[in-house]
C-alpha cells in the first residue's frame, strides 16, 4: 500500500490550498479514506472523511463548511480542498485508509485506519 500526498505548502489567511493523496497496491474503491492532521506539539486529529463511491462524507467541526473532501475512483486518488484557511490549520496533513473494507462508515477514530501516508506540511501565515 502506498498514499503520496502532494499539494501542501504555504498559504495565507483566508486563503485556499488543494491536496491530493495517489493511492497504490489496493483496491482503491472498496475503501473509506480519511484526511487527518498533527499540528506543532498536539495530537492527530481526524478532520474529514468519504466513503468508497464518494457519497458520504463526513468533517470535524473545526474544518465543517470550509474543506471538502472528494475522490476518483478512476485515478485512485482523494483530494481535500482547504478554503477559508486559518493560521490554526497549519499542520502536517496525513492521507489514510480504512482497515476494513467491508465497514462503510466514515471512522472519527483513528485508530481504524491501518494506513497513513508520509504526509504534507500546511502552513497558513501570513
Amino acid at each position: 500500500v502506498q498514499l503520496v500526498e502532494s499539494g501542501g505548502g504555504l498559504a495565507q489567511p483566508g486563503g485556499s490550498l488543494r491536496l491530493s493523496c495517489a493511492a497504490s497496491g489496493f483496491t482503491f474503491s472498496k475503501y473509506v479514506m480519511s484526511w487527518a492532521r498533527q499540528a506543532p506539539g498536539k495530537g492527530g486529529e481526524w478532520v474529514a472523511g468519504i466513503v468508497s463511491d464518494g457519497r458520504v462524507t463526513d468533517y470535524a467541526a473545526s474544518v465543517k463548511g470550509r474543506f471538502t473532501i472528494s475522490r476518483d475512483n478512476t485515478k485512485n486518488t482523494v483530494y481535500l480542498q482547504m478554503n477559508t484557511l486559518k493560521p490554526e490549520d497549519t499542520a502536517t496533513y496525513y492521507c489514510l485508509k480504512k482497515a476494513d473494507p467491508h465497514d462503510y462508515r466514515v471512522a472519527l477514530s483513528l485508530g481504524e485506519y491501518d494506513h497513513w501516508g508520509r504526509g504534507i506540511p500546511v502552513t497558513v501565515s501570513s
